[in-house]
């Protein structure tokens, strides 16, 4: 069956600064999001897999490649009527839940402000009431809307932003590291309450992390990204079982294992760029088998084949 591209980033660049203090932060970025499904991009702090998010949503300009969402283009310069419903449909979660909300105001309307910006005719009863329908949604009390951020934890604020995200009912959520500064305890009740919230409104995520072990967790399909650049991209279960670029080898290598004697034999990976000869052989990328694609020369992707075949 064929299934339904949500979102297709196509040739995506993206570029800081000018002339000589100029910094590709992302790399002629390539990937499809199929609708419903949970996308995962992963690689290490400074990697661009933020700067990807945000681009999608239009907080920072591309410089080159295209964005599509359901088939037209978002990036760029857009129609006022297609900007509205992106910024109706296309949700994000943020990292730092505290940063992220405005500590001066309260709930109520930190959870509503999209509706107030784009819904001009709703009526104020309305209004708290899909106010606290959303914090009922995320496991939080309807009476928490009269109180400040600072007075919540954590995991408490990360569902304020998560109610704020989901009131607007978007199809789509960049989810940018929304669990990476929350204790550990609470980090499966986050990741548990985004699978619900998928199951229930089909929401398709652009989930971003830099832990591969929460990636397996959640994500269906995973793209390992290295300085601005996709070095490989598979579905989640092949990928971990068959990695082939050396670099997410050496991410899965890093994973902590629960057996502390295990943890303590195992050998970690260390990648090493120079381990590529790319003089004359240049690096393109190449689909090595089915939905597995790798950024590889032609002598490396023979060796991808082989590996995986042996």
């Amino acid at each position: 069956m064929k299934r339904e591209v949500l979102l297709d980033v196509k040739g995506l660049n993206v570029t800081f600064g000018e002339h000589r203090k100029q910094y590709n932060a992302v790399k002629n970025v390539n990937f499809k999001i199929y609708k419903g499904e949970t996308f995962g991009l992963v690689g290490e702090s400074g990697s661009g897999k933020t700067t990807i998010g945000r681009a999608i949503m239009r907080i920072v300009k591309s410089s080159d490649g295209d964005i599509l969402y359901k088939g037209e283009k978002i990036n760029g310069t857009i129609s006022q009527e297609l900007d509205q419903r992106v910024m109706r449909e296309i949700q994000m979660i943020f990292q730092d839940p505290l940063a992220s909300l405005n500590e001066r105001a309260k709930v109520d309307y930190i959870v509503s402000e999209g509706l107030l910006n784009l819904e001009h005719g709703i009526g104020e009863r309305e209004r708290k009431k899909q106010v606290e329908q959303a914090l009922m949604d995320v496991g939080l009390l309807p009476e928490f809307a009269s109180r400040f951020p600072h007075e919540f934890s954590g995991g408490q604020r990360q569902r304020i932003g998560i109610a704020r995200a989901l009131i607007m009912k978007p199809d789509f959520i960049v989810a940018d590291e929304p669990i990476s500064a929350l204790d550990v305890s609470i980090r499966a009740q986050i990741l548990n309450l985004l699978r619900d919230m998928q199951k229930k409104r089909q929401i398709t995520y652009l989930f971003i992390a830099h832990d591969l072990s929460v990636m397996r967790f959640i994500a269906d399909r995973i793209a390992v990204i290295r300085k601005g650049e996709i070095v490989e991209m598979a579905e989640t279960e092949d990928l971990v079982a068959h990695a082939m670029h050396p670099y997410t080898r050496a991410l899965l290598s890093a994973i902590p294992m629960p057996d502390p004697r295990r943890e303590k034999e195992k050998k970690l990976f260390i990648y090493d760029p120079a381990i590529h000869d790319y003089s004359e052989d240049k690096p393109t990328w190449q689909e090595v088998r089915p939905g597995h694609f790798v950024l590889a020369n032609q002598r490396e992707a023979g060796e991808y084949k082989r590996m995986y075949e042996g």
